[in-house]
């Protein structure tokens, strides 16, 4: 069952930047890890103690510190003191049920979006909230759990291939946003599959398991529709072209993320018209399905109809029935009773009712 809205219960009545995790409950000791890079060199370490990664924030260099886990409000604490991240907006990061939004703070830009995969075992959606910090050398990504789409990214960093070891720190974070944006594909293309199953099942046996897995995927869509929709407004906002700390060169890189996003949306909009057409089918299935048994059953009982009124007939008691005394009496009705059958058959049959 997926659920559209966090409960946020433990959060009414706190005040505002009181930071309180909403979210997935987790024991998990959290991880920290730290890529410091320019076009010469770079530097990749596991970060134990949050203090470790302070003195970067004056390096020249770029530097990219991922934090994976958000139960641990000490550590978030610490790291919004030290970066002067307000602490609403420390609040957002660890209230993990966000819309995807975009907020600049002259000095930093803080951008919360949502980061879809698929679980292996059920084979159901799940999604993870990312939010990322970037100033003007620093881009701080807070991520629920560990694991993410960004392995692509980091072997580009230590392989030094393209441009980003030559960029700044928002090609970084356009490089993030974008990994993000192509992994929606790879989701479209599951729910695509289960799609085509699914149309499949409605032409050959549709079913009470049919219906079930229709209003399933129906709620995926949905799903996957509230997480990606409001990514458009923020990457439109980051193409403004007001934002200091995005570079003019590397708007035209976002330009190609906003049209991949624009396409993913339609691809959300038409799988979802293509469910709700699904239910349409299946419901019209299974009234034919209704209609055939019925006019099977009405057929029968308007052949059987007269039939039951000659055995009626001479099913009463009369005294005086001149046909009851003919020798040839019984085999005469069964004639008449089978030729009535047979001919009423023909009949519909000529009319194309069966």
């Amino acid at each position: 069952m997926f659920k559209f809205i966090q409960k946020s219960s433990k959060k009414a009545g706190s005040p505002p930047g009181e930071l309180v995790h909403v979210g997935k409950k987790r024991s998990e000791k959290i991880k920290i890890s730290l890529i410091d890079y320019d076009e010469e060199r770079l530097e990749e370490k596991k970060v134990k103690v949050i203090t470790d990664v302070f003195p970067f924030k004056e390096s020249p260099t770029v530097t990219w510190i991922n934090i994976d886990g958000l139960h641990d409000m000490n550590v978030v604490k610490k790291i919004g003191e030290h970066f002067d991240i307000h602490p609403l907006v420390l609040e957002d990061i660890v209230h993990t049920g966000q819309r995807p939004k975009m907020e600049d703070f002259e000095d930093y830009l803080f951008i919360t979006l949502k980061m879809l995969s698929l679980d292996k075992k059920t084979n159901e959606i799940e999604a993870e909230q990312i939010s990322l910090v970037m100033g003007n050398n620093f881009l701080i990504s807070f991520q629920e759990r560990e694991g993410d789409v960004f392995d692509a990214v980091r072997d580009r960093l230590k392989g030094n291939k393209g441009r980003i070891r030559k960029a700044g720190v928002d090609y970084l974070a356009y490089t993030l946003v974008d990994s993000i944006v192509d992994n929606y594909f790879s989701i479209l293309e599951n729910l695509g599959d289960k799609l085509e199953d699914l149309e499949k099942e409605l032409l050959e046996e549709p079913d009470e398991k049919t219906r079930q897995a229709i209003y399933k995927i129906k709620r995926e869509m949905i799903f996957v529709r509230k997480s990606i929709w409001p990514l458009r407004e923020v990457i439109n906002g980051l193409m403004r072209g007001d934002i200091s700390l995005i570079q003019d060169t590397t708007i035209v890189y976002l330009k190609d993320v906003y049209d991949h996003t624009i396409q993913v949306i339609d691809t959300v909009e038409t799988f979802r018209d293509m469910t709700s057409g699904m239910l349409d089918s299946y419901l019209s299935s299974i009234s034919n399905k209704m209609n055939e048994v019925m006019k099977v059953l009405t057929i029968f009982a308007a052949i059987f109809i007269p039939l039951t009124f000659i055995a009626g007939v001479y099913g009463m008691n009369f005294e005086f029935m001149p046909e009851l005394g003919w020798e040839w009496a019984y085999p005469v009705w069964w004639i008449i009773v089978i030729a009535l059958g047979i001919g009423m058959v023909i009949y519909f049959k000529k009319k194309k009712w069966m």
